[in-house]
């Protein structure tokens, strides 16, 4: 797993893949985006204290908007992750082409191609999957929150795992039948996990945390092909 990290790292250096890195943070970002917009567009002149009975608070287009904004720059928190990988899986197969090629010609040779189909049905499972994956460890993190650090710890896990498993359908979708994917996938979850949680402490960080959906695309495509070897 380090040396598949570390020939993804020198990857970032290839132009296509900076390319790539860039588009993704944009469409991600242009995302998040919408869905500002349309959360301004949804609380301008809302009443949300009529929830509570005979209260009214109705918000002005500059309330909503300050509102919108705050609701989204939660969700950015929270949901970049989710949305980043998400994004992602539209380039994979392009960030592994130009991997495979640059390292592993013979194995670009045999490749296939995996279809915009299954290309939006892998990001949005993806998607789904980080989603839920939290959602059911929410309890969890609450019960670990009297450790301080434990939800920390646990939220780099659970999305280590979901991480690694969508990365490795990713990049082994292009190769072999489903038998020996799905044997390569058994073979390398530990491998993969601690890639998606390597993936995940990058998110948790600042500006590293742009470079990391592109980093875990390339590094598992090193570890498909190096474990293949």
């Amino acid at each position: 797993m380090p040396a598949a990290f570390l020939l993804a790292l020198g990857d970032l250096a290839d132009r296509h893949i900076l390319g790539i890195l860039v588009r993704s943070l944009l469409i991600t970002l242009a995302l998040f985006a919408l869905l500002g917009l349309a959360l301004g567009w949804l609380l301008a002149g809302a009443d949300p204290c009529a929830a509570f009975g005979d209260m009214e608070c109705t918000l002005s287009a500059t309330t909503g908007g300050i509102g919108a904004l705050a609701l989204t720059l939660a969700a950015i928190w929270f949901l970049f992750p989710a949305v980043a990988i998400g994004v992602i899986c539209a380039y994979v197969e392009r960030i592994a082409q130009i991997i495979e090629r640059r390292h592993y010609p013979a194995a670009a040779e045999r490749a296939r191609s995996i279809g915009v189909g299954a290309v939006a049905w892998l990001g949005l499972r993806s998607a789904l999957r980080v989603i839920l994956y939290n959602l059911a460890a929410l309890p969890f993190y609450i019960l670990l929150l009297i450790t301080g650090i434990g939800p920390l710890i646990l939220f780099v896990i659970v999305n280590g795992i979901a991480f690694g498993r969508d990365l490795g359908e990713m990049v082994a979708a292009r190769h072999g039948d489903r038998a020996t994917r799905y044997a390569w996938l058994g073979e390398t979850r530990l491998s993969r996990m601690l890639i998606g949680s390597a993936v995940t402490g990058l998110f948790l960080v600042p500006f590293l945390n742009l470079l990391a959906p592109v980093l875990g695309a390339a590094a598992t495509v090193h570890l498909f092909h190096r474990r293949a070897a």
